[in-house]
């Protein structure tokens, strides 16, 4: 059994908000009333980061990424008010970065969580200038990398305060496809960094096998709805699933890291002495009769002689009459 630290639950808005500010905060309270420690954005700008004939991903195609990104970008007012509204309802903000010029955008406003998606791992001079600042928290994903491009990019950010994230890039991950395997895998050969697990499931199961094979983040997408538009809400969490999500990450944390000794369990004496069984007289008996297996029984509740102890009996003289019910003493034998 690993112990583990307590788990950190990011919710990923993402671009659920479809380009809606006050969308945008709504999420976010749904975020901390649902038990998120950290609420995730995504930063797109589409000219650092897309060409306009890019391909859609296979679970969106209902709008050009390039102009779906343009439309649904805040700008740097709209971008200061959410990260000071995250400080207000006292949730951690963290953000997805998919460009250089999106990684400046946010480190002018001074925040202190980034993320590293899935498709960014390879753009090694994007992981550059972030290495370069060493006070950053910085979340990576995995989802699409093999080990030798994890390697690399871990090496360029070796010195800096890094998570690595299991993750499948499938949306929805069926569950042959989880990995939970990895974050052993992960949690082994990188041993100086935490581990954590993009949730692309849907439940709660693979979370839980996670944490239970040492990872410490989990991320989860949240969604109003799954009928809203967009490239996320369909297979987002809605806010009653994600505070389940929550929920049930922590009860598995409290039974995953507290270990039972069965030697010591004087907690239980009181239903120890409601539910094992005594031994009994089965029927009336004369002084003199030799005690046979037929003539005991075994009833609630353990205030007499335990059970365990009846072969002590078999064959035994009593040395008084005892009636039907009567609990057994060692006294009532020659």
């Amino acid at each position: 059994m690993i112990k583990n630290r307590k788990p950190v639950i990011i919710a990923e808005i993402g671009s659920v908000h479809d380009g809606s500010f006050g969308n945008c905060l709504k999420l976010i309270d749904c975020a901390k009333e649902s038990g998120a420690d950290i609420v995730k954005l995504q930063h797109h700008f589409s000219e650092d980061e897309t060409i306009k004939e890019a391909p859609n991903p296979y679970y969106f195609k209902g709008e050009n990424r390039h102009q779906y990104f343009e439309r649904t970008s805040f700008n740097l007012i709209q971008w200061k008010k959410i990260i000071n509204f995250c400080k207000k309802k006292k949730i951690d903000f963290l953000c997805s970065v998919f460009s250089i010029y999106s990684y400046n955008f946010l480190k002018k406003l001074g925040i202190k969580k980034i993320k590293i998606p899935s498709g960014e791992i390879t753009n090694h001079p994007l992981l550059s200038e972030i290495s370069k600042n060493r006070k950053l928290e910085i979340f990576m994903s995995t989802g699409m990398s093999n080990y030798k491009e994890i390697d690399e990019a871990v090496k360029i950010l070796k010195n800096n305060n890094l998570k690595i994230m299991q993750c499948t890039s499938i949306y929805p991950c069926p569950l042959d496809q989880v990995g939970i395997n990895v974050v052993e895998e992960l949690k082994k050969k990188y041993k100086k960094y935490d581990i954590g697990f993009s949730d692309h499931t849907k439940g709660n199961t693979a979370a839980i096998l996670a944490l239970s094979s040492g990872s410490i983040y989990f991320e989860k997408h949240l969604t109003f709805s799954k009928k809203m538009y967009g490239s996320d809400a369909k297979y987002a969490t809605e806010p009653k699933e994600f505070y389940n999500y929550v929920q049930q990450l922590n009860e598995a944390y409290i039974i995953i890291n507290n270990k039972i000794d069965k030697n010591k369990i004087n907690h239980l004496k009181s239903m120890k002495k409601v539910f094992q069984k005594s031994i009994l007289f089965s029927k009336n008996l004369k002084n003199g009769d030799v005690i046979k297996y037929k003539d005991l029984c075994y009833k609630k509740p353990d205030i007499g002689i335990s059970a365990k102890k009846y072969r002590y009996f078999i064959n035994r003289k009593l040395k008084k009459n005892v009636k039907k019910d009567q609990y057994l003493k060692f006294s009532d034998f020659i």
